[in-house]
């Protein structure tokens, strides 16, 4: 059986040249191989957890690899953000039955996020910590036409997808509130069913500054629901009129 897969949601969700990576399966071989540094970031962590953080990053040298990328450590900065190596830009999700990592060169991108979540409704409480009250009305307009989606879970999973474009961009935190995400249904929703597809659009509420303050005001993605998740994604490409950046 198959343990590492080339192909999956995040390929629909963002094309070549991006390389992308996913396992449902947990295994003792990716704990193993693990690098010296990596092993000891996690030491400590429960056995969970140690999984969690050696399986995703398995994806990871998968997706790399298929770059052409030699296997490197793959420590986790400031808030969790994966250091790539030099010239490359991605992202790493995990979350119950799901690893999987996107990773493409800055020549292509400035940023990608990824996010994968259970596709089960929010706690109550979490919800009204992390949405807006217009967000909270489209959502429930949205549940009203295809109850299959738990948009509020959708909703979540747009936002890390944000936040994970967002903060390897200004180096600045962006809080749940700082962020009015709008959901398209798309396609597949119109009748009950467990695949569903569509586009979001995020209005970020406060300044970025820098270089790349003009090109996160909006941020665009896609999102899936099948196999029991809700994946969401942003590819923030680079612009073909200038020059990639000095790294």
């Amino acid at each position: 059986m198959r343990r590492w897969h080339n192909r999956g949601v995040i390929e629909e969700l963002i094309p070549a040249p991006a390389s992308a990576a996913h396992t449902r399966v947990d295994s003792a071989a990716a704990v193993r191989a693990l690098f010296p540094e990596e092993a000891a970031a996690v030491a400590r962590a429960v056995p969970k957890r140690r999984q969690e953080y050696a399986s995703v990053r398995m994806c990871a040298r998968l997706a790399m690899g298929a770059l052409g990328v030699p296997s490197v450590a793959l420590l986790s900065g400031r808030r969790g953000a994966p250091r790539w190596p030099e010239g490359l830009v991605g992202s790493m999700t995990h979350c119950a039955g799901y690893r999987a990592a996107v990773v493409g060169r800055v020549s292509d991108y400035r940023g990608l996020g990824i996010d994968a979540e259970p596709n089960s409704p929010l706690p109550e409480d979490v919800l009204e910590y992390v949405s807006l009250p217009q967000e909270r009305d489209r959502l429930r307009a949205l549940g009203a036409a295809a109850p299959d989606v738990c948009w509020d879970r959708l909703l979540f999973s747009a936002k890390e997808a944000v936040f994970k474009v967002w903060y390897p961009l200004t180096g600045r935190e962006l809080d749940f509130g700082e962020a009015d995400v709008r959901i398209d249904a798309g396609a597949g929703t119109s009748a009950p069913g467990p695949y569903a597809s569509g586009t979001f659009s995020a209005d970020v509420l406060i300044p970025a500054g820098g270089p790349d303050g003009a090109h996160l005001k909006l941020l665009e993605g896609r999102w899936l629901c099948r196999d029991g998740l809700v994946v969401t994604a942003i590819a923030l490409r680079r612009r073909t009129d200038g020059p990639p950046p000095g790294r």
